[in-house]
């Protein structure tokens, strides 16, 4: 099995979720796409596909820019094309943070400010049609996840809202049989989430002292069933994928 992932930014890795899928023997290729980008290098940034080619999965990871930032990051266009592609052919699609705003973008949603940001590890609730869906069924119904994010979405048509917040309350849903956004950021490890919180200790200490007074105790109690979460939903996308190729 090949899984092709889109990372946005080389900050924000593909954490668990990569490691779920090395470990599941699948080969998982990166592509960095606005890397090295400027308008005085065009050509830089990896080259995306056309379309799904021989890959049966795709992962778009999150990043700091907007969703609708074609200007500043002119390859977004490319992305929403390879989403639409690999959910064209039925192939699993899973977006993190950018990434679920960037397949609600793709099926033309609004994409916004929510006003505030979100950081830390906060309670989410899996809604009654997530008891029956493929990656979400069996789960308890309140998770904690890493979030950081500022913007939020709506859903595009005939997409099944799977999981609410108090403040933000699209953070997952489905469209169709197998492409998924994702609002939280379950695929972080200590060190990723660490990495966001204290490199930008000066704005959180700024703007959400509160995420800095309880970031250890929150990492503590809820990142390792956070991680239980990634590894689960990670299998379980394999899973539709391998569906896919039986079918």
């Amino acid at each position: 099995m090949k899984v092709l992932c889109v990372q946005n930014d080389m900050r924000t890795p593909p954490g668990l979720v990569g490691q779920a899928i090395i470990a599941a023997g699948a080969r998982f290729d990166v592509l960095a796409p606005h890397d090295g980008w400027s308008s005085l290098n065009p050509a830089g940034g990896t080259p995306l596909p056309d379309d799904a080619g021989d890959y049966h999965a795709l992962v778009v990871l999150g990043g700091p820019m907007h969703a609708n930032n074609d200007r500043d990051y002119p390859k977004l266009p490319a992305v929403l094309d390879l989403i639409r592609a690999f959910h064209g052919a039925d192939r699993p699609v899973l977006g993190i943070c950018l990434g679920a705003q960037l397949i609600s973008r793709a099926f033309g949603a609004r994409v916004y400010p929510r006003g505030l940001t979100e950081i830390g590890f906060l309670p989410l609730d899996l809604t009654a049609a997530a008891g029956g869906d493929a990656l979400l069924g069996g789960f308890a119904p309140r998770q904690h996840i890493m979030q950081w994010h500022e913007d939020t979405f709506d859903l595009a048509p005939g997409a099944e809202l799977l999981m609410t917040g108090a403040d933000v309350r699209h953070q997952a849903f489905r469209l169709g049989r197998a492409t998924y956004g994702f609002q939280c950021h379950f695929e972080v490890t200590a060190d990723i989430a660490r990495d966001w919180v204290y490199r930008n200790a000066g704005w959180v200490a700024a703007h959400r002292p509160d995420v800095l007074a309880g970031f250890e105790a929150g990492l503590h109690s809820h990142l390792p069933g956070a991680a239980d979460f990634a590894a689960t939903v990670t299998r379980r996308f394999l899973d539709l994928a391998r569906a896919g190729l039986a079918g």
